[in-house]
């Protein structure tokens, strides 16, 4: 099993100068040998994941111009794919490379056109199957979206017809659907951690008309974003004005390059049940707190 682990001090302060021997791992509360470490200076393999879908059209020049920006905070080792997803579903625009001319060329022509659909949930699965080709690299999926996957809130929009009005608000489950389980499980297998960018279109708060079916609806969305985050060891960033967008993709970079990377050997790797695996690492060394996952359904 290989996670993402984060580290900081009492203070907040990250640490990024720790070695395999500093840490421990337990599954399940059993502590378990560590077959693998990276350090996190060690190179990432990446997927910039951009949402061309009709919602992101208006402000697309932004993006394009905050994506471009974090290629400056990568190191000059960090493999870049870029994909994108719309109407006509996902596409590698961009295989894995080192070319930051090339990166930057291909993100803001790609963000020049896309209209339809956003099938998102479609799009993260086929950036996993790109991953998969990188080996033991670190790896990571920053994905910039509105988080309202079409076929997603199709199934939500029929949970909300039969729900009556006192349970709205807690009738979609967002960790019940099947495409988000199955990113889920793709993502512990290979030890990605996913970055979604919320953009403020998906945003509940935002809504012109607080109808509760579709602010359920869009809640749900972004809880959805939220778990992608939480359970692969990432981090959500929601965006509130376009011009923080640079700043947060920073905000990300930086997040990748505090991370340390350990694999480690889970107790029943073929034992496949479905039931939930907690996961939990520490520090040998002095009051640092460590931060990863938190634990996976072994399916």
């Amino acid at each position: 099993m290989q996670l993402n682990v984060g580290v900081v001090d009492k203070r907040g302060q990250v640490i990024t100068n720790l070695s395999a021997n500093d840490f421990v791992v337990y599954e399940d509360g059993v502590k378990r040998p560590i077959v693998h470490f990276e350090p996190t200076e060690a190179p990432f393999s990446l997927v910039m994941l951009l949402d061309t879908s009709g919602s992101t059209v208006t402000f697309r020049q932004q993006i394009s111009q905050a994506a471009i920006r974090f290629l400056d905070a990568l190191t000059p080792e960090d493999r870049v794919a870029v994909v994108d997803f719309n109407g006509k579903g996902p596409k590698l625009q961009l295989p894995f490379s080192t070319d930051r001319n090339r990166i930057a060329y291909t993100i803001g022509i790609t963000l020049a056109t896309g209209k339809g659909n956003t099938p998102l949930y479609e799009a993260l699965e086929y950036s996993l199957k790109e991953l998969a080709h990188e080996g033991k690299r670190r790896k990571a999926i920053v994905v910039l979206t509105d988080g309202l996957d079409t076929e997603v809130r199709n199934s939500d929009r029929s949970v909300v017809a039969k729900a009556s009005e006192t349970d709205l608000s807690s009738a979609i489950k967002a960790d019940a659907s099947p495409q988000v389980r199955s990113v889920l499980s793709d993502a512990d297998r290979q030890g990605v951690s996913i970055f979604p960018l919320a953009l403020p279109s998906g945003d509940p708060r935002r809504l012109p008309i607080a109808d509760p079916p579709i602010t359920a609806m869009y809640n749900a969305a972004r809880e959805r974003l939220q778990l992608l985050a939480d359970r692969t060891g990432g981090r959500l960033h929601e965006i509130r004005r376009l011009d923080q967008l640079s700043l947060l993709y920073a905000q990300v970079a930086a997040d990748l390059r505090a991370l340390y990377s350990i694999a480690y050997q889970p107790p029943n790797p073929g034992a496949h049940d479905g039931k939930w695996r907690e996961i939990r690492v520490e520090v040998a060394r002095g009051e640092l707190v460590a931060s990863t996952k938190p634990g996976y359904y072994a399916r």
